[in-house]
């Protein structure tokens, strides 16, 4: 996980959250202890999609992207050469889906069964996006972690 994670968590790399996501992250992470990762979320550049936020918001690092989702991270891609993390945010995933604005998925499957949750992929009949496996590897405690990117054709 730490492989495929650190791949995209480079020098070049913003986060992308929506509201929940970051607060979420925002309520935890400046309180821990230095460590690698705790240093990544905190130094990294922070852009949040939310139409009830205002700034400014408190997270050092942090741009409100507020208005539609899907133009803001188009214009987004367009200006920055640099990869957008997404972790969780999976209102905000399913928006871009459906946009065609996820590039690629790193999707991380635990063995572990909940019995319920929330949907990443809705049943509501969102039009198919396809992507290609391009990398796969099963760790040692049985966390499937696949690579994916969105499909030429």
């Amino acid at each position: 996980m730490q492989r495929a994670m650190g791949a995209r968590m480079s020098d070049t790399w913003s986060l992308l959250v929506g509201r929940v996501t970051y607060a979420r992250f925002w309520d935890y992470w400046p309180k821990q202890p230095p460590n690698p990762v705790t240093d990544a979320f905190n130094r990294v550049q922070k852009y949040v999609v939310s139409t009830t936020m205002t700034d400014p918001l408190p997270w050092a690092g942090s741009t409100l992207l507020d208005g539609d989702a899907g133009e803001a991270v188009a214009e987004l891609k367009m200006q920055r050469d640099e990869n957008l993390v997404i972790f969780g945010s999976g209102a905000l995933v399913r928006s871009l889906l459906r946009d065609r604005l996820v590039d690629e998925m790193v999707l991380m499957i635990h063995p572990i069964l909940l019995g319920s949750g929330v949907r990443l992929f809705a049943e509501d009949g969102d039009e198919l996006t396809a992507f290609d496996l391009v990398d796969s590897v099963t760790t040692g405690n049985g966390v499937f972690v696949g690579t994916y990117v969105l499909a030429k054709s």
